[in-house]
């Protein structure tokens, strides 16, 4: 196994907080950090700040005040080397700098790059090293991996229960159920997604917002699944801005809602089988260069995201209580169960304590 030095690490770690600087806002685009290195110190930083700006290598060239012969670039991600996009290859940035080597966390999964802008490097003369801090990276950039490899959203599930698994009293009642400093972390999660994912049930009883109410942060596009347009034109999912897109049933192609919700400034993307194909949505968002969503429903949804196949991580987040009750709502509904040896399983968990609250978070097997 190669053996990676300790510079190497120390400098990798430099560009992974560079690159957490684009705070989720690169998207479609992966969050990238740089740092350049020459006789031992950095001489140069950039990180990529929004889709459409220069890439993490291009700024960090642009930012230096001194020859950058004989340096060391620390990329967290491998340089693009194609012509399909907004910003000119950062291969051709590198050769032309007269660096010499090029340290890079993860090969870009990107098929339009996948190796071919190190093996540009190489046969310049430049010398890589490839897999620094990679498992670092992966995680950092776990939405656009998926993405830009299948072209559909990476997809977390976030509940919020009571200990006894409960999400709402027999009443509906859900406000709240966990701290204020778990809400406050869902608006940060919210900010770092793309989209998220509800049903008329949840929006016709709480009537959420759907924003990302921190300073600095983004407001997620909303994605409403109202096949026979329940909710109230006057509800907040149905007054942009942010973006909402309502998913309805054809049959109510002719609506008088619909549109008066176009003209308000909501897309409205229709289906025609019985009930909404979860696979078929994720894939229509994908089109539109949605990278990651958000699902923040009720029982029934959380159940149907889970037997659909489209859940890649689960965030639940626990609150110190007990509500109790044969009617109370479940955090994962439905009419289907899974045997215990073909139960839903989870890997790679963490637990996190917000509060008196507790935050499990873990994938999907398989």
């Amino acid at each position: 196994m190669r053996e990676i030095n300790l510079d190497d690490k120390i400098f990798m770690k430099r560009a992974l907080f560079l690159a957490k600087k684009g705070n989720w806002r690169t998207s479609p685009n992966p969050m990238v950090g740089a740092v350049i290195v020459k006789n031992g110190r950095v001489i140069s930083e950039g990180y990529h700040k929004k889709a459409g700006l220069p890439h993490a290598e291009a700024e960090a060239i642009m930012n230096a005040k001194e020859s950058l012969n004989d340096a060391t670039l620390y990329v967290t991600l491998e340089p693009c080397c194609h012509t399909d996009k907004r910003t000119p290859p950062c291969t051709e940035a590198i050769i032309k700098s007269g660096i010499k080597k090029v340290v890079v966390g993860m090969k870009d999964p990107n098929p339009k790059v996948s190796g071919r802008g190190i093996e540009i490097l190489k046969n310049h003369g430049i010398k890589v090293v490839e897999g620094v801090l990679e498992e670092e990276v992966k995680k950092l950039n776990e939405f656009y991996i998926k993405y830009i490899t299948t072209n559909i959203p990476f997809v977390i599930l976030k509940i919020a229960m009571t200990l006894d698994g409960k999400i709402a009293t027999p009443l509906g009642e859900s406000k709240w159920i966990t701290s204020e400093k778990s809400r406050k972390f869902v608006h940060l999660m919210r900010s770092r997604v793309d989209a998220l994912l509800s049903a008329y049930g949840t929006v016709l009883k709480d009537n959420p917002m759907f924003t990302a109410r921190i300073k600095g942060g983004k407001n997620p596009l909303r994605v409403i699944i109202d096949p026979e347009l329940k909710i109230p034109l006057s509800y907040h999912v149905y007054n942009p801005p942010p973006v909402t897109i309502a998913v309805v049933h054809e049959k109510n192609v002719n609506n008088e809602k619909i549109k008066y919700l176009i003209d308000r400034g909501v897309e409205v993307l229709f289906f025609s089988s019985e009930k909404v194909n979860l696979k078929w949505l994720m894939e229509e968002l994908g089109k539109r260069n949605i990278t990651s969503l958000m699902i923040e429903g009720g029982s029934s949804l959380n159940s149907y995201a889970l037997w659909s196949g489209i859940v890649d991580k689960v965030m639940i987040f626990i609150a110190p209580k007990i509500i109790g009750g044969v009617k109370s709502y479940p955090s994962v509904g439905g009419i289907n169960y899974k045997t215990l040896d073909k139960a839903f399983e989870i890997k790679d968990l963490r637990i996190k304590k917000l509060g008196q609250d507790i935050l499990i978070e873990g994938y999907l097997r398989g």
